[in-house]
């Protein structure tokens, strides 16, 4: 288990083998479990029912293959993690796509989100010193 530089973060990267220890290590109020039925299947596999026999508060917002991670997904994420009470354990499969994912999906919505004193984004340019050459088509100026 390896610790955020501001410890609000904990990623577990192992299978977890006691959801009910891990909850109580991690002093979890809620669960957030992105994985479906089909990862209980599999061998060390958990289901959302050992979720459920962990913690008091859980939801299941399931983001495993084949579904595809896209806005909607992440808003239904975001949507359920702001209804559970903290401390709250987010849990997927392993591997760094899917745990990337949903690491970064609540930031990532709440930062899109019109807030007060919002503003539209403007234009970005970038300027470039390179010129268009007839003998390699662009260079440097």
């Amino acid at each position: 288990m390896t610790q955020s530089p501001q410890g609000e973060l904990a990623h577990n990267t192992a299978l977890i083998a006691d959801p009910a220890q891990f909850a109580r290590e991690h002093r979890a109020a809620s669960w957030l479990y992105l994985c479906g039925e089909e990862f209980a299947a599999m061998d060390g596999g958990m289901s959302y029912a050992d979720v459920e026999a962990a913690v008091d508060v859980s939801a299941n917002v399931v983001a495993d293959p084949p579904r595809s991670l896209d806005m909607d997904l992440a808003r239904r994420q975001v949507a359920a993690l702001d209804d559970l009470p903290r401390p709250t354990l987010v849990t997927c499969r392993t591997g760094r796509a899917r745990r990337r994912w949903s690491t970064c999906t609540r930031a990532s919505i709440r930062a899109s989100r019109p807030s007060r004193g919002w503003r539209e984004p403007r234009a970005t340019v970038r300027r470039s010193s390179a010129v268009p050459s007839a003998e390699t088509g662009w260079s440097r100026a």
